[in-house]
């Protein structure tokens, strides 16, 4: 058969199922404010360490809510804990003290 330049593509999709969701059920149980997040990037625009580095809260939160784990142990350091974060959601979510029960999460968990 003759080789027409066409390949398979590997899949990108995201399996919910696979994730590990033991971190966010965690947060949960400290902080239930993470619930009501709505995603909109203000923590993000106004993070001191995200100007210097690349932490970037909303990345931190999806990979939270979709269970992949593997990134937070390195993401979780850059955070300085200034606070503009939690000043500027519109939801009043406490984002300080998910990070802090994130890292509790961590050591925990594995």
């Amino acid at each position: 058969m003759l080789d027409f330049g066409y390949t398979i593509s590997i899949d990108r999709q995201i399996d919910l199922d696979r994730g590990d969701m033991r971190y966010i059920e965690f947060v949960k149980a400290i902080d239930p404010s993470l619930d009501i997040c709505i995603g909109c990037g203000s923590c993000t625009a106004t993070c001191t360490a995200g100007n210097f580095t690349d932490f970037n809260i909303r990345r931190l939160h999806t990979s939270i809510r979709r269970g992949d784990t593997k990134s937070l142990k390195q993401e979780i350091r850059k955070c300085m804990f200034c606070g503009k974060c939690q000043l500027v959601c519109p939801r009043g979510v406490n984002l300080r003290n998910v990070i802090l029960s994130l890292n509790q999460a961590i050591e925990r968990l594995g």
